[in-house]
């Protein structure tokens, strides 16, 4: 598939997969028509920080890029303790997987970050992965994030990115490393028109993390733990909306993430939480029936968690029709809806105590 090369607005296509593998092709606006009434979208409203500085190690001098990747909390007042991926000098016209390495970095390096200075605290398993801790109280961080930061970017959108090209309509709080890209598929007519099919929307805040680093080691850890936080009033919604047998449609591969880490007691909870597990063709959902997704790559995690919801076969028949009708991908690419397979139905599920207890 070719790679969508700009975010300028145009009208996105979606491929959908029905529950017994067959394939139809609509556009993004058919989706309040696709989606049946008293089914329930929910979506990400993650806003995306400004992720990538430049700057340089101050020991050795040299020009690197830090990626801020991840952190355990969505408080807007700790700042102080992020992981993140290291590059070496250049910018985003350079593929990521072609970008030089960083210089070598111990603990309790200074990086020069523009406006911030960062320490070193930590190092993982691998040289281009550390934990940083930012100089300054959280006033002088955002600042310093909102003057010098950019959006992360690849080499396949050439002109530089503004902010505001990867806040989705419904962005609100500042916690993606990268934008929760199936929000792209609403805009505020969708929205509207979802209301008047009795189909409900519903949000959480997951801090959606990087989708690529470059390196094919760290590539298989993705993705990174990631925090989310779930409002009582959204899972108050997924329990009604199960209770009289309709659908949890999940907006984005984040969204499938966090309501399955939330409900992996039982039924889902609210409050905050932190998604430290992967879902792939091993994984038994017990919330989302459906997802609406990006056009992914195979080989890429994004990819191998629609192996939740269908088999390998239908899978492979998905990748061949959007590589037929010349679908666009990554993040300002076309859009999927798949529902889970038939044959996946049986699979552990909460059950319809649960959901009445739940529900009191």
């Amino acid at each position: 598939m070719r790679a969508a090369q700009s975010p300028r607005l145009r009208d996105v296509r979606l491929l959908v997969v029905d529950a017994d593998g067959r394939i139809a092709h609509r556009r993004r606006t058919d989706l309040a028509r696709v989606l049946r009434s008293g089914d329930l979208l929910v979506a990400n409203d993650a806003a995306t920080l400004p992720a990538s500085l430049a700057g340089t190690h101050e020991r050795s001098g040299e020009a690197l890029e830090l990626r801020l990747a991840g952190r355990r909390t969505l408080e807007v007042d700790d700042l102080h303790r992020f992981t993140a991926v290291l590059f070496g000098a250049g910018t985003h016209r350079t593929r990521t997987e072609d970008r030089a390495p960083p210089p070598a970095v111990a603990v309790g390096d200074r990086l020069r970050l523009g406006p911030l200075v960062a320490r070193v605290l930590a190092i993982h398993d691998h040289p281009r992965l550390v934990d940083v801790g930012f100089d300054g109280d959280a006033d002088r961080i955002w600042a310093g994030l909102a003057r010098h930061g950019r959006p992360i970017q690849y080499a396949h959108v050439p002109e530089p990115l503004a902010l505001w090209d990867v806040w989705t309509r419904i962005a609100a709080l500042p916690v993606a490393f990268e934008a929760p890209s199936a929000g792209f598929v609403l805009d505020w007519a969708l929205v509207d028109a979802l209301g008047r099919n009795d189909i409900g929307l519903a949000t959480l805040t997951h801090a959606a993390g990087l989708s690529s680093t470059g390196d094919a080691t760290l590539d298989a850890r993705l993705p990174f733990d990631e925090p989310y936080r779930i409002p009582s009033s959204t899972v108050r919604e997924i329990l009604h909306t199960r209770a009289r047998g309709a659908r949890i449609v999940a907006l984005g591969t984040t969204v499938a993430r966090a309501l399955e880490h939330a409900a992996r007691d039982g039924a889902p909870r609210s409050g905050d939480g932190v998604a430290d597990q992967r879902l792939d063709a091993h994984s038994s959902l017990r919330i989302v029936d459906a997802i609406v997704s990006g056009t992914h790559e195979p080989g890429t995690s994004h990819h191998a968690l629609l192996r939740a919801f269908v088999d390998d076969e239908t899978l492979a028949r998905v990748d061949a029709a959007l590589e037929r009708g010349d679908y666009l991908t990554h993040e300002f690419g076309d859009a999927v809806l798949i529902e889970r397979a038939r044959v996946r139905a049986s699979g552990e599920r909460v059950e319809d105590a649960e959901v009445g207890a739940a529900l009191g």
